[in-house]
């Protein structure tokens, strides 16, 4: 098993699946049920998180579920984000990660920067830039969907090449931009999609 930095382990212990309420669990269902029969059969897992602009939410998905793949030694799970359309990772995301530990570094600067998200020395790191959902970086078939907000859920009736869609959204950190109380919500949002990916993949029987 890789061995994750040790400041995402601590943070990491801080997780409590009793506080997930149980219409929640129901949502992460289809998901863990997607993820099973992918290991049973021994399938690759692709995962894609996706909202509207892809750029908080989807991201913060994708990281802590390669994470969780990772921690609880579920092979061959490969996670991606993308949005109904491209902006640019906010960066208040990329500091809400590094406070639980994931090293971070900006490959590429501009308007839409690419970064390298690590949580472990050995594994390969997450690469975190905004791009629509059928972008040639993600796959294009044999993939789960995942709706990580109400409005990409709406504003996208198909997904080209899913072979499940899971809606699994979240209330957006956005709404504390320029607030007293940005960072204490971001991270809020932060750890509570991390539970929940947590939870899904703790659920998974190699």
């Amino acid at each position: 098993m890789s061995i994750l930095f040790p400041e995402i382990e601590n943070t990491i212990r801080s997780f409590d699946f009793k506080s997930i309420p149980n219409e929640r669990k129901n949502a992460l269902l289809p998901l863990i049920v997607y993820i099973q029969d992918k290991v049973n059969t021994l399938q690759e897992t692709r995962l894609v998180f996706i909202c509207t602009h892809n750029s908080r939410r989807s991201h913060l998905a994708q990281v802590w579920a390669q994470t969780a793949a990772v921690h609880f030694d579920i092979k061959n799970v490969s996670s991606y984000s993308g949005g109904t359309e491209a902006t640019a990772l906010y960066p208040m995301v990329v500091k809400t990660l590094e406070k639980s530990g994931f090293k971070i570094e900006a490959i590429s600067e501009g308007e839409n920067p690419v970064y390298s998200i690590k949580f472990a020395s050995n594994e390969h790191p997450v690469i975190g830039f905004s791009k629509p959902f059928d972008a040639s970086f993600n796959p294009d078939s044999k993939f789960a969907a995942i709706m990580t907000c109400s409005q990409a859920d709406g504003d996208c009736p198909f997904i080209a090449g899913a072979e499940k869609r899971i809606p699994i959204t979240y209330e957006d950190p956005k709404a504390f931009d320029n607030t007293p109380l940005q960072l204490e919500k971001y991270q809020e949002r932060s750890l509570q999609i991390a539970t929940e990916m947590f939870y899904v993949f703790s659920q998974i029987n190699k």
